[in-house]
């Protein structure tokens, strides 16, 4: 089995694998190299590192400059700074100019544990889905990652990265191509679609096979790309399954949920696994994670409540 890795840490990998061979990549950050993992870059292409300091809004500048000019700038940060301090910015310099930006957040969500609820950023992706010419990527395992980080850069437009924090079992194939705006079933199944992005693609892949003891075959999709969403993997799953529902780790509204409800629109049933319209707390990741009901157990229960509820099985 492949040793599990953190995405943050494959993320400062793979800035070092781009900045060798791309010299037009810089990367700018606000004080928080040694977490985001970007000390790396630093140490070793000093000349194409900026630290603004604690100035998230200057960091959104900044890099908006430097795009301006030809350069390939990665602006890294936690997610409840950017684009929670710098959304502004965001939106005025980068998005409405449509500049060649990267947005690379790490720490979303409930995942911080105990920085507690300032720094869990939960909405995160119902801010940049909302922003015209912004694409939005929240992939999951280290592979995946990798790859996401990769083509990201290769992107002409903005993007936005939500890079998770805490390492997760591994779905994505080596040799499995990356496309943005593609989703990737990891399991077919005929009667339900559990559909889920970052740290939760682990959750409802356990779920799944909770849901075949009991004889419901679950049809796992891991969703990396929010926008473009990939509307004709969502539309199938609608069409030759009997419910969707949908679990990350972010508020019910403005994230996945309400991507999957944009695109089948009364096609069939769907039910979000999400915080729901209340703050994050202080505390372990896993308990957190218990206590918000974002689980496989929670996923099933979800699930079979739908099927009692409709009749559908």
């Amino acid at each position: 089995m492949k040793a599990i890795v953190a995405p943050r840490d494959i993320f400062g990998q793979t800035l070092l694998e781009i900045g060798a061979v791309n010299k037009r990549l810089f990367v700018v950050n606000a004080d928080l190299s040694g977490a985001t993992k970007t000390d790396k870059f630093r140490a070793r292409f000093g000349e194409r590192f900026i630290n603004v300091g604690i100035s998230e809004q200057n960091m959104a500048g900044v890099a908006a400059g430097l795009a301006r000019v030809g350069f390939i700038p990665v602006m890294s940060t936690f997610a409840c700074f950017a684009p929670g301090r710098c959304y502004d910015q965001i939106r005025q310099s980068i998005a409405y100019t449509n500049l060649n930006v990267k947005i690379a957040s790490t720490h979303p969500g409930l995942s911080v544990g105990v920085d507690g609820a300032t720094h869990q950023s939960l909405d995160d992706l119902a801010l940049m889905r909302a922003l015209p010419n912004m694409t939005v990527l929240a992939p999951s395992d280290q592979v995946e990652t990798r790859k996401a980080v990769l083509k990201a850069v290769e992107h002409k437009g903005p993007v936005y990265l939500r890079i998770g924090r805490m390492g997760c079992p591994v779905f994505f194939r080596e040799d499995t191509e990356f496309e943005i705006g593609k989703a990737y079933v990891l399991k077919e199944g005929t009667d339900v679609t559990l559909i889920a992005h970052g740290s939760m693609v682990g959750v409802i892949y356990e779920a799944a096979l909770l849901l075949e003891k009991k004889g419901v075959q679950a049809r796992v999709v891991d969703m990396p790309t929010l926008k473009p969403i990939d509307e004709a993997t969502i539309i199938r799953s609608a069409q030759e399954t009997k419910v969707i529902v949908t679990a990350e780790d972010h508020f019910l509204y403005g994230g996945l949920y309400s991507a999957v409800c944009e695109v089948v629109a009364g096609l069939t049933p769907v039910r979000g696994i999400a915080v729901r319209d209340r703050f994050g707390e202080s505390g372990a990741p896993e308990e957190l994670f218990k206590k918000y009901g974002l689980t496989a157990e929670k996923v099933v229960e979800e699930v079979i409540h739908v099927f009692n509820k409709s009749g559908v099985v």
